[in-house]
């Protein structure tokens, strides 16, 4: 596999799963409260605030989302945008998974978000760089 394929399939699939996010900018807070306690996380009570960071949260993610799957519309173009956004990823997912911990969550879900996004910051870092392709008229 390339490197450009393995940035697309990257982008593309990261980009696809975050724009899975959508769903709870419009869902009703019981479902959230539902999914909620059935991750063993307890019972999470409905405040104005606790919506609104869940429902911008989740917007964020979708929006985050549609920007990977735009950047893999031309990988050599977006290259420099998708290095840095892997950087920003690396970073991230080292502070989440400090977060993670910090705040108690469950050790799989402090194993998996911080440690994969890491990853795939590095990946989209890594090959990124590698990507051959046409250079840059400047």
């Amino acid at each position: 596999m390339s490197n450009r394929a393995i940035v697309l399939f990257v982008l593309r699939a990261t980009g696809v799963a975050m724009l899975g996010a959508l769903v709870f900018v419009f869902c009703p807070f019981g479902w959230m409260a539902a999914i909620h306690a059935r991750m063993g996380l307890g019972t999470l009570e409905y405040t104005p605030v606790a919506s609104y960071l869940i429902r911008t949260l989740s917007a964020m993610y979708a929006v985050l989302g549609a920007l990977l799957l735009f950047m893999s519309s031309d990988v050599m173009r977006y290259r420099e945008l998708i290095r840095f956004f892997g950087a920003i990823a690396v970073i991230g997912g080292l502070a989440v998974t400090v977060f993670d911990a910090a705040l108690r969550l469950p050790l799989w879900w402090t194993a998996l978000e911080g440690p994969l996004t890491m990853g795939m910051g590095a990946v989209l870092v890594v090959m990124g760089r590698r990507i051959r392709g046409l250079r840059r008229v400047r």
